[in-house]
């Protein structure tokens, strides 16, 4: 008997109203993440993929966003149905997130020790101040911040980039949760750091057992970390597939314009990209989203919308011709790239 996953997302449609019109952010995407397995959702900006993680927790600010369909469910329980406390409950208890900019994630008039103890505090009410000052100095050597008991007593201003990133990642696991979610974590810092939170992430998730939704547009930091992928584009699931199996046979062609336009040492320097913009989300294009950039895009695409389908052993393509990408293809050249 297969095990349930531990979040279900069903059918998920979101959309925010601006004044140009309605922005179709997020348009019927489904996902599941079992216990323990790190997911990375990857895509460009503007994919959907930040809004799907913020839906999950309710975080999508109402107006202008509004959750028009879909279920997200946490071990079956329905997170769009549970009760404004139960919410609260959930998070940082047992779903945590650690969002791309900790200065502006991070309370500027309260210390770096007093927000993670709150953290503590707020889902269990019987800790006391010394026990939870403990705790949180405990959490602070654990993620690699130095003077931890002098840290405790600075703000988020007194702390760089990287070191408010590990305080973050101390209030994320805090509370020992069962999901986490990383949006963007790395984006902001240098390469150096961004090697040392990659490493505590992948620590973290070993030490809590929790499973992990990692946002990003680093196709780098999926190949360290991820176990699956869940590819964006246009509001939609273009491909899912485990980590090696994507790296080595891309089965979208959006999945193959992403992974031509890594870096690599034998195109001497020379960087691809795909050819175009991402749509419109206000008005989107017909078919396939991904048509007005795709080199494989026939009649069929500028017309009929593919369905995401499975192909077999856990993958899922929304390409009407996914067969026909065959291993090695170089769909994505440096003369499309340069137009």
């Amino acid at each position: 008997m297969t095990e349930a996953p531990l979040l279900s997302i069903e059918n998920l449609v979101v959309d925010f109203a601006t004044d140009d019109g309605l922005v179709h952010a997020v348009d019927g995407v489904s996902l599941t993440v079992r216990a323990g397995e790190i997911v990375a959702v990857v895509g460009e900006s503007g994919s959907g993929k930040s809004v799907t993680a913020m839906s999950i927790l309710g975080l999508v600010r109402t107006p202008p966003g509004v959750i028009r369909d879909g279920r997200i469910l946490l071990r079956g329980e329905d997170l769009r149905a549970v009760s404004g406390e139960r919410l609260r409950e959930i998070r940082g208890g047992e779903v945590a997130m650690i969002f791309q900019d900790p200065m502006t994630a991070l309370n500027p008039v309260m210390t770096v020790g007093q927000q993670i103890a709150e953290a503590l505090r707020l889902h269990d009410r019987d800790l006391s101040a010394d026990t939870a000052r403990a705790r949180v100095v405990e959490l602070l050597r654990k993620v690699g911040v130095p003077d931890a008991e002098q840290r405790y007593r600075q703000y988020p201003h007194e702390f760089s980039g990287g070191m408010r990133q590990r305080a973050m990642i101390a209030m994320a696991v805090a509370n020992d949760p069962d999901l986490l979610i990383a949006d963007e974590p790395t984006t902001a810092l240098d390469v150096t750091i961004q090697a040392q939170v990659l490493d505590l992430l992948r620590t973290a998730q070993r030490e809590t057992r929790a499973a992990t939704i990692l946002i990003t547009h680093d196709l780098g930091v999926v190949a360290e970390l991820a176990d699956r992928v869940v590819v964006m584009y246009g509001g939609r699931v273009a491909e899912e597939a485990d980590v090696r199996s994507l790296f080595a046979r891309p089965r979208h062609p959006y999945t193959a314009g992403l992974l031509a336009s890594v870096p690599r040492p034998d195109l001497d320097g020379e960087l691809l990209s795909i050819p175009g913009s991402p749509p419109n989300m206000i008005d989107p294009p017909g078919g396939c989203a991904f048509h007005p950039r795709c080199p494989m895009a026939r009649d069929r695409c500028r017309t009929d919308r593919p369905e995401l389908r499975d192909l077999g052993d856990g993958r899922r393509s929304a390409c009407h011709f996914a067969d026909e990408l065959d291993e090695g293809s170089a769909l994505f050249s440096a003369e499309e790239a340069a137009g």
